[in-house]
């Protein structure tokens, strides 16, 4: 009966001057730091997932052609493993991160279930394994890769909450109905108590 926290993409390029910047993103991975800073020690695990993805194809279709992206199935170049854009943000405390997961290693992957460590196991093995029930969410971007997250954890049968105002989503009405598909399976929407701390990130903290 263990309690994981997972911390999705706070990457580079997905926070402000990356390829796919998150407006607020900066803020938040500050955010998450003041967070895990109060509460990381109320964890049994600590899962940070990052984007990973090759740079010499296109990811199963992942990264856009000549066509160019649209934004939904295909994106611009992003993250690719071992630059500079896949790191995580350096707002980001990641020492107290027990395990790091990799995703969209030549697939078009969102979800950090999806994931797998160095070693190659996948994260739903991963939490079987330390007996975790319990996922609390955190992360970019909620109308994406927070939302698909969520979803596989519902379906894996885990109770999973996320913090609302410890996501930062690309659009605020998809950002509204993701959290609202999230609660339509089962899932917790909550927010932490880092409203006593630092500002909200602007307005793409939903």
């Amino acid at each position: 009966m263990a309690r994981a926290l997972l911390v999705v993409d706070v990457q580079n390029d997905f926070t402000e001057g990356g390829a796919l910047g998150v407006a607020g993103g900066a803020a938040l991975a500050e955010r998450i730091t003041a967070f895990l800073g109060r509460h990381a020690d109320e964890y049994d695990l600590i899962v940070g997932s990052r984007d990973w993805h090759h740079g010499d194809d296109d990811n199963g279709g992942h990264f856009a052609g000549a066509a160019g992206p649209d934004f939904v199935d295909t994106w611009p170049v992003h993250c690719v493993g071992g630059t500079a854009g896949a790191e995580y943000h350096p707002a980001l405390d990641t020492s107290v991160v027990d395990v790091h997961v990799f995703k969209g290693q030549g697939r078009p992957d969102y979800s950090a279930f999806q994931a797998v460590t160095e070693d190659g196991t996948a994260l739903p093995d991963l939490l079987a394994e330390r007996r975790v029930t319990t996922v609390d969410i955190v992360g970019i971007a909620t109308d994406h890769c927070v939302r698909a997250s969520a979803l596989d954890a519902r379906e894996a049968g885990l109770d999973v909450a996320v913090y609302e105002d410890l996501v930062a989503g690309v659009d605020p009405d998809r950002s509204a109905a993701a959290l609202n598909d999230i609660r339509a399976v089962g899932g917790h929407v909550d927010r932490s108590d880092m409203d006593e701390g630092l500002a909200n990130p602007g307005g793409a903290v939903l």
